[in-house]
C-alpha cells in the first residue's frame, strides 16, 4: 500500500515537471517573459492612472488582427417603405464574437413614378425577389466564403466579390436566355382568316399611319434597352460597404479617412475638402400637377466659400420662403355683404393657388404653368432675404431629359402640349440661361442617345456651366468597362449612386479615371433612401467636388445632411479642413476650352456659335 501511494506521488511529480517545462516552453514562444518585462517597466516609469486598463491595451496592441466570422443579411423597409438590404457584421476580435456594425444599400438607384398599376407591381415583386435573393446569398455562401477573411483587406474582398458576381450573372443570363426560348417555343403562329373587309380597313390603316410617320421630322434614336439588374447583386455592394465600416472601426478611423487611404494607397491625406451639397428645393418633373415637366429637381447650390452650416441654414430660409410663396391665400368669411363682394373681387383678380406636395425627395412638388415660374419663385424668395442669385446662391436643374421622350412624334415634351426636338432642347437651355445665368448645372438635359446633340450643347454652354450626366452611368462597373468612353455623352461630369453591385473599389477606380480625364464626380442618393449616412462619407474619402443628396425634408435625407456638418465640424477641429476657392468651383470655361481644343477648334465660346457641320 505504501508503495503504491511512492509511486502515485512521483507520477504526480513527473506530470506537474512536465507541465511546468511545456509552460514556460509555450510562454518563451509567445515572448511573454520578454513582453511582460518591458511593459512593466515601461509602466514604472510612467505611472499610469488606470493600470490594468494600461495592461489592457498593450496587450490588445499585440493581438491577432480580428477576422469575420458571420455575415447576416436581412430584409428590412427603405425610406419610401420599399424592401432593402440590410447585412451585419459581426467579427472574431480577442478571441471573442463581437456585432461591429451593419450597412443599409437601395435595392434600386430610381423610383417608378406615373407607372401603370401592372408596372408598379412588377418593379414590386422585381424588388421583393432581388432582396430575398441577396438574403439568401449572403446567408449561405458568402458567408461560408467570407469566414476566417481579415476586413481590412478591402482588395481582396472587392476581388471575390466580384468573382462571386460574375458567375451568377453568367447564370442568370444562361436562365433568361432559356426563359426567352421557352416563351418563343410556346407562342402560337397568327392564323390568318381570309376576310374581304380586312384588306380595305388595312389600306385605310396604313393611310392613317402614313399620315402620322409624315409629322416626324426626323427620325430618332431609340432608347437603348434597359440592362436587366442581376436579382441578388444589391448582396455584393451591401457587404463591400460593410466590411469597409467594419475596417474602419476596428483601425478606429472615420469611414472618411478610411476610404481616402484606400483612394491614395495608404497614404494620410492632409487636408480633406467637404463636397458643396446640391439642396432640392423644387421640383416640377413628369409627375407634378401642372403643364411643366422638364424641372425633375430644382437645386440650390451655396458658394464655395460658405461653410456647409452656413449653407443649409440659407437654404432651409429659402425653402421656408417658397413655403410662404406657394401657400394658397385664406379667404376668410365676412359678415357685411360690402365686404363679400370686395372679398369676391379680389378673389377673382388673385393668381390661381400653386398645387404643392411634398415629394419623396424631401422638397416641394409645386405645379408650373410655365419654364420661368419654378425660378421666378426662388428668385423672389432670394430678394425677400436679401439675397442676390448668382452670387449668394447658384442654381441647378436636373431635367431628367430621358422620362420626356415622345417617342411617337420623336421629340421632349417640356411642357403639357409643347414639345421640342434635341436641336430645339439646346435653344431652351441657351434661353434659359440667358434669363437666369446663376443657372450653373444641367443634370441630363438630353437622352444619352442624343449624342451629336450633347456636343453641340457642351459647346454652346460648357463654357458656362456644368452638364453632367446621371441616368448613362446608372452601373458604375460599366463605366470601368467602357474604356474608350463611348456608351456614355460627352458631358462635364457625371452622378453616380452606390447601387447593386458595386463595389468600394470601383468608386475608387471611377473617381481616379475621372480625375484623370478632368471630369466631375458627383455621389448622390438613390430615390429610395435608408438612414445610413455612409454615402456621404464615402463623398468626402473620394473627394467628390459635389454631393446630391436631396431635400432638407424627411428623415433619410437630413441625416446625411447631419453627416456632413458633423465631418465638417470634426475635420476643422482637427486642422484638416481645406478651404475651398470659388474658383474651384465653377472652373469650368478653362478646362473646357482645353478639352474641345483638339475636337473642335471651330467653335466660337464667345458668341455661342456652332459649327455648320453639326
Amino acid at each position: 500500500m505504501a508503495c503504491r501511494d511512492s509511486d502515485d506521488k512521483q507520477q504526480r511529480r513527473f506530470n506537474l515537471t512536465d507541465l511546468k517545462h511545456q509552460a514556460v516552453e509555450y510562454y518563451r514562444n509567445n515572448e511573454v517573459p520578454q513582453r511582460l518585462e518591458e511593459v512593466l517597466n515601461t509602466m514604472f516609469y510612467q505611472r499610469p492612472e488606470d493600470f490594468y486598463g494600461y495592461l489592457a491595451n498593450y496587450f490588445a496592441g499585440l493581438s491577432k488582427p480580428p477576422v469575420i466570422c458571420k455575415l447576416a443579411g436581412k430584409r428590412i423597409l427603405d425610406g419610401i417603405g420599399q424592401p432593402t438590404l440590410e447585412v451585419e457584421v459581426t467579427c472574431r476580435i480577442r478571441e471573442r464574437e463581437k456585432r461591429v456594425c451593419s450597412s443599409t444599400i437601395s435595392s434600386h438607384a430610381e423610383m417608378l413614378e406615373n407607372a401603370s398599376t401592372e408596372a408598379f407591381d412588377a418593379d414590386e415583386r422585381e424588388r421583393r425577389e432581388s432582396v430575398n435573393t441577396a438574403v439568401e446569398w449572403i446567408n449561405e455562401s458568402l458567408n461560408e466564403m467570407f469566414r476566417g477573411l481579415q476586413p481590412t483587406d478591402q482588395d481582396n474582398i472587392d476581388k471575390l466579390l466580384g468573382e462571386y458576381f460574375s458567375e451568377k450573372a453568367e447564370e442568370d443570363k444562361v436562365r433568361r436566355e432559356a426563359e426567352k426560348e421557352k416563351e418563343t417555343q410556346e407562342a402560337v403562329p397568327p392564323v390568318s382568316h381570309p376576310q374581304p373587309a380586312a384588306p380595305q380597313s388595312g389600306k385605310k390603316k396604313g393611310a392613317k399611319q402614313g399620315k402620322k410617320a409624315s409629322i416626324v421630322e426626323k427620325p430618332i434614336l431609340p432608347a437603348e434597352p434597359a440592362e436587366p439588374i442581376v436579382k441578388g447583386s444589391m448582396a455584393v455592394g451591401c457587404i463591400s460597404l460593410a466590411l469597409a465600416k467594419t475596417a474602419a472601426i476596428i483601425s478606429e478611423i472615420p469611414l472618411y479617412m478610411h476610404i481616402a487611404l484606400l483612394k491614395a494607397n495608404q497614404e494620410a491625406p492632409k487636408e480633406l475638402a467637404v463636397p458643396l451639397p446640391m439642396i432640392t428645393v423644387l421640383s416640377c418633373g413628369k409627375s407634378s400637377p401642372g403643364k411643366l415637366n422638364l424641372m425633375e429637381e430644382v437645386m440650390l447650390i451655396p458658394p464655395a466659400w460658405l461653410t456647409v452650416k452656413q449653407a443649409i441654414k440659407r437654404c432651409l430660409n429659402i425653402q421656408k420662403q417658397l413655403m410662404k410663396l406657394t401657400e394658397p391665400p385664406v379667404q376668410l368669411p365676412s359678415s357685411m355683404g360690402e365686404g363679400k363682394k370686395s372679398t369676391s373681387r379680389d378673389a377673382k383678380k388673385a393668381p390661381p393657388p400653386v398645387l404643392r406636395k411634398m415629394s419623396h425627395l424631401g422638397c416641394l412638388v409645386i405645379g408650373s404653368e410655365s419654364l420661368e415660374h419654378p425660378l421666378t419663385l426662388i428668385q423672389t424668395a432670394c430678394a425677400n432675404l436679401s439675397l442676390e442669385l448668382g452670387t449668394d446662391v447658384y442654381l441647378g436643374l436636373n431635367c431628367a431629359a430621358q422620362e420626356l421622350m415622345d417617342y411617337s412624334k420623336g421629340k421632349y415634351e417640356i411642357l403639357f402640349g409643347i414639345h421640342k426636338s434635341a436641336e430645339e432642347m439646346v435653344d431652351v437651355y441657351l434661353e434659359l440661361t440667358k434669363k437666369f445665368p446663376s443657372i450653373k448645372t444641367f443634370i441630363d438635359p438630353l437622352r444619352k442617345e442624343d449624342k451629336q446633340q450633347w456636343i453641340v450643347l457642351r459647346n454652346t454652354l460648357g463654357a458656362k456651366c456644368h452638364l453632367i450626366a446621371e441616368d448613362s452611368c446608372r452601373n458604375v462597373s460599366k463605366l470601368l468597362e467602357d474604356d474608350d468612353d463611348t456608351s456614355t455623352p460627352k458631358c462635364r461630369g457625371f452622378i453616380l449612386k452606390y447601387t447593386n453591385e458595386t463595389k468600394i473599389s470601383d468608386l475608387v477606380q471611377v473617381k481616379q479615371r475621372l480625375d484623370d480625364r478632368k471630369q466631375t464626380c458627383t455621389l448622390g442618393s438613390p430615390d429610395g433612401e435608408s438612414i445610413d449616412d455612409s454615402l456621404v462619407d464615402l463623398a468626402v474619402g473620394l473627394g467628390t467636388k459635389f454631393i446630391k443628396l436631396g431635400g432638407l425634408s424627411r428623415g433619410e435625407r437630413v441625416t446625411k445632411y447631419n453627416r456632413l456638418l458633423a465631418i465638417e465640424e470634426e475635420l476643422s477641429k482637427n486642422g484638416r479642413l481645406c478651404e475651398k476657392d470659388e474658383r474651384d468651383l465653377f472652373d469650368v470655361e478653362e478646362e473646357e476650352e482645353e478639352e474641345e481644343e483638339d475636337e473642335f477648334d471651330c467653335t466660337d465660346f464667345d458668341t455661342g456659335t456652332v459649327p455648320a457641320a453639326l
